[in-house]
């Protein structure tokens, strides 16, 4: 039997009514396919959100005509399939909580669903409207089957291309329990694009996952299985280095990697289209969120997907495998929720333009207010507005 959980079912437990949806500048209801959506933005960029799920789905320059977004549009793909949309929030950029890979066959009779359940229940708004000098929207979500309170702020402050993005995770448990919490950052076509956009990272410890078959979902694995490599040079079936930065100019194919991104304060992963001179990218501490899977989802037609996935846990496993394994190069694969606390994470996201010769993400630092983006390929560099202390 499938649980249903009314908007007003979570206003009443978590003893807050929902913010009226008023109508002002910066703010608005909006839609996504269809789909109820809102819009948060601010003098330089654009951000929808579903309250269905709370996935970050469509990310544009305001100055944009094109409106180009970098997120990836499973709706969208959906469509061109000839198939219903998908119900729930797994578009875009989506959280896995309490949960990341599939459930096990118990949770799963249970009720839960893969990649937990905050991508598929209804998220109340808190708070919505301007706070200072940022578009703020709140929102929360009830986890009834695990019995946490998942709750997410995004903020979006005048003159600057970031989206702020603090969350907290909430249990109503009276014992101490391990959680799995990944951000499950996609980017998708057209703004990913074959043998032209390409994605970087902040230094890391890889390996290419291990698996069983040498095929995925009817897709070809282009790595070998279970290998630690230097990214972004991995190997191959055949014993060749495979550059991961970029999709292969042909072919389908499925693969994963995981990626150990401590050894400093603040990590980074990018997505650059060189030819359309945009950048995307998240910022993210390793303190709370070690670990990034990359995924990568290359049908031979159709829309392609790549996830930037950081969090708790290298790979999305059931939660029973990743606390058996417990560690992956010394670290810790999933995050202790205390009983009756709360535990918070907090990244930012941008979306910017950059000079026609750039090529690559080499460093990115924020100091004194600014991210300081390099590319010491080219030598070219850009400053952008971080105000926001995170």
């Amino acid at each position: 039997m499938r649980f249903a959980l009314s908007v007003s079912a979570v206003c009443s437990f978590l003893g807050l009514l929902a913010v009226p949806a008023l109508a002002q500048e910066g703010i608005a209801n909006s839609d996504f396919h269809g789909q109820p959506a809102v819009a948060v933005s601010n003098d330089k960029i654009s951000l929808k959100v579903l309250p269905l799920g709370g996935a970050m789905v469509s990310l544009v320059l305001t100055d944009d005509a094109e409106k180009n977004s970098p997120l990836w549009d499973s709706y969208q793909a959906d469509i061109d399939a000839g198939k219903p949309i998908r119900q729930g929030g797994s578009v875009g950029h989506f959280v896995c909580v309490d949960g990341f890979g599939s459930p096990s066959p118990e949770e799963r009779a249970a009720g839960l669903s893969g990649h937990g359940e905050a991508h598929t229940l209804p998220w109340v708004t808190q708070e919505r409207g301007k706070n200072w000098d940022a578009m703020r929207l709140k929102m929360a979500v009830q986890l009834p089957r695990v019995r946490e309170v998942f709750t997410r702020t995004f903020e979006l402050v005048e003159g600057e291309n970031i989206v702020y993005v603090h969350s907290t995770l909430q249990s109503l448990l009276a014992f101490d329990r391990p959680v799995c919490w990944t951000e499950h950052a996609t980017i998708g076509t057209p703004f990913l694009e074959r043998g032209t956009t390409v994605v970087d990272l902040s230094k890391n410890r890889a390996l290419a996952r291990p698996y069983d078959s040498s095929r995925l979902r009817g897709m070809q694995r282009r790595l070998e299985s279970d290998k630690e490599f230097d990214w972004p040079m991995a190997p191959g079936l055949s014993g060749e280095k495979i550059d991961l930065r970029a999709a292969p100019s042909e072919g389908g194919s499925i693969d994963l990697t995981g990626h150990l991104m401590t050894g400093r304060k603040y990590a980074y992963v990018t997505a650059l289209h060189p030819e359309k001179h945009l950048l995307f990218g998240y910022v993210f501490k390793p303190a709370e969120s070690p670990w990034l899977q990359n995924w990568e989802f290359y049908p031979a037609k159709g829309q392609m997907a790549r996830g930037l996935e950081f969090g708790t846990q290298a790979f999305g496993l059931p939660r029973r495998a990743v606390v058996t394994a417990n560690r992956l190069f010394g670290e810790l694969l999933y995050r202790w929720l205390p009983a009756r606390s709360i535990i918070e994470s907090k990244f930012l996201m941008f979306w910017t333009r950059v000079p026609e010769e750039f090529v690559a993400v080499t460093e990115i630092e924020w100091t004194n207010g600014q991210l300081h983006i390099q590319d010491a390929k080219s030598g070219k560099s850009i400053k952008l507005k971080a105000t926001r202390p995170f």
